[in-house]
């Protein structure tokens, strides 16, 4: 097999999206497949809104930052299927990682190895920050890697024909991904001939959930893993089903009470006027909508969206849901629910011509790869029940949505897969002698905290959390105004991670006398 070495073209490794639609959609990490069905499962991502936060309204361009030319594309020639031995199994598909050679002390210094895994997403996407910003002080070797069928790395060249084949469709699975990390980080050592390099695994999110795993899985390979924003106990019955609207409720009260109580009473108000003759075009008209509502869910689920977003993303310095309730507070007096509701739109995203509800930053293939994903094993029942949030009751309903999925792939989903192959149920007794060295780090303002490991299990596998924090903030690059309790945590971080590295050197010397 080859490490084949490619020009990094700021063009490939860009992060800007080039259609100003895909700028305009609040829901930058909160957005359900492409369905106005609550049930939907939302993607699960590290950079959320950046976009938008950075984003010029008056603009069509974004400016976010890009992987710098530091790093080397390569493509590893990857086997379909770890698990079987059929002849369809021995096939293979070009999957790219990148690394960066620059602060790496070399194989003979034993320096470390930091890996980022790909989630649900180009590797594009992946976020800067904690990595670069930290291999100076390790010497370590940095290594992006994609998951495999997003991006540039399908079988059969785009995520859009890899669905439509029943056989290579079932191949993307998690245990899949991370036995492709584990097949490439085995070859870069043997390249470099770093076979004492101790590897440090780092995701967020979904790529969290693959790094703490990947450590229980693969512990010869990774001494130690972050895992970022990482909600492991939401899936069975383990996190109740309202947790994450629970917490979007959370922190808008706590922000506005009265922007709380807009909300909550806004949407009888959308269904009274949706209800008369021409509601849909008046909601349209006064929300200054690209195209005509369809119906009341629609414009519905786009404020879930929006709302949901804010929350889960609430960063500094510019804090979306503070944002949001500045707009619908802020609004003239005598202006009633429905105006305030739209001016906390505008408030949010920017003065628009207009506001395209269906618009989203994310590509074909990352939407179509999440909803198998969602549709296969990673079942996470997200849901609310009556006057328990801020939003209209939308209980999660299993046998909906295995029929839903059925329907779209011809088989079910497997919702109790994933507790059963990773585990989940009473995590502390299970892992408390088992497992070490993971960091589960979340912000409690983030709703999928709610599903996030929030106490230590033992003295090596920690949480680190911050009462104010939001999704994967600590992961993101580093800027001058942040407050220190983000500091802070990431100092800890760093200083448990050298506290791994410190005692693995202590171990190597030792075995070697």
């Amino acid at each position: 097999m080859k490490m084949e070495a490619q020009n990094s073209s700021p063009r490939i490794l860009s992060f800007r999206y080039f259609y100003r639609s895909f700028c305009l959609l609040l829901l930058q990490i909160f957005a359900y497949v492409s369905s106005v069905e609550p049930h939907e499962i939302p993607f699960l991502d590290t950079l959320g809104e950046t976009i938008l936060i950075d984003h010029n309204p008056e603009s069509d361009t974004v400016s976010s930052p890009t992987i710098s030319n530091d790093f080397k594309t390569y493509f590893y020639t990857q086997t379909l299927d770890h698990f079987n031995y059929g002849p369809q199994s021995y096939a293979t598909f070009k999957q790219r990682y990148l690394i960066n050679y620059k602060y790496w002390g070399g194989a003979k210094a034993n320096s470390p190895i930091f890996v980022y895994f790909g989630a649900e997403g180009p590797l594009d996407r992946a976020p800067l920050g904690f990595l670069p910003e930290n291999a100076p002080r390790f010497k370590a070797l940095l290594v992006y890697i994609e998951h495999r069928y997003y991006g540039k790395s399908s079988p059969l060249g785009s995520m859009e024909e890899a669905m439509k084949n029943d056989t290579i469709r079932g191949y993307l699975t998690s245990a899949q991904a991370m036995a492709d990390y584990a097949e490439i980080l085995i070859y870069i050592k043997d390249k470099l001939s770093a076979h004492n390099s101790p590897i440090i695994v780092i995701g967020g999110s979904y790529g969290g959930m693959l790094a703490s795993w990947f450590r229980l899985k693969y512990p010869h390979i990774a001494l130690g893993a972050l895992a970022s924003s990482a909600p492991i106990l939401y899936f069975d019955d383990i996190t109740p089903q309202n947790g994450y609207f629970s917490i979007v409720t959370k922190d808008f009260k706590e922000v506005s009470h009265t922007c709380y109580e807009t909300i909550r009473e806004s949407w009888s108000q959308i269904e009274k006027v949706a209800s008369k003759p021409n509601g849909l075009s008046i909601l349209s008209r006064k929300f200054k909508l690209c195209s005509q509502l369809k119906s009341s869910k629609e414009l519905k689920f786009y404020l879930e969206r929006m709302y949901s977003g804010a929350a889960q993303y609430n960063h500094p310095p510019n804090y979306p849901v503070t944002l949001v309730c500045n707009g619908i507070d802020g609004a003239p007096n005598g202006t009633d629910i429905i105006g305030r509701i739209f001016a906390g739109v505008v408030s949010y995203r920017g003065k628009q011509k207009c506001y395209d509800t269906n618009a989203t930053s994310y590509t074909i293939d990352t939407r179509l790869g999440w909803k198998w994903q969602t549709c296969s094993e990673m079942v996470i029942p997200i849901g609310r029940g009556s006057n328990d949030t801020m939003f209209p009751s939308a209980p999660f309903n299993l046998s909906k949505f295995s029929e839903d999925c059925k329907s779209s792939y011809g088989v079910s989903p497997r919702p109790h897969w994933v507790t059963a192959y990773y585990g989940g149920h009473n995590i502390k007794l299970v892992l408390h002698r088992f497992a070490s060295n993971i960091i589960f780090s979340n912000g409690l303002r983030d709703p999928y905290s709610s599903g996030g490991v929030l106490e230590d299990i033992s003295e090596s596998v920690v949480a680190i959390y911050t009462t104010n924090g939001s999704h994967c903030l600590d992961i993101r690059v580093a800027q001058p105004s942040d407050p220190q309790w983000l500091v802070m945590q990431r100092k800890k971080e760093i200083q448990i991670i050298k506290g791994w590295i410190t005692k693995y050197y202590a171990d190597l010397l030792s075995l070697k006398k």
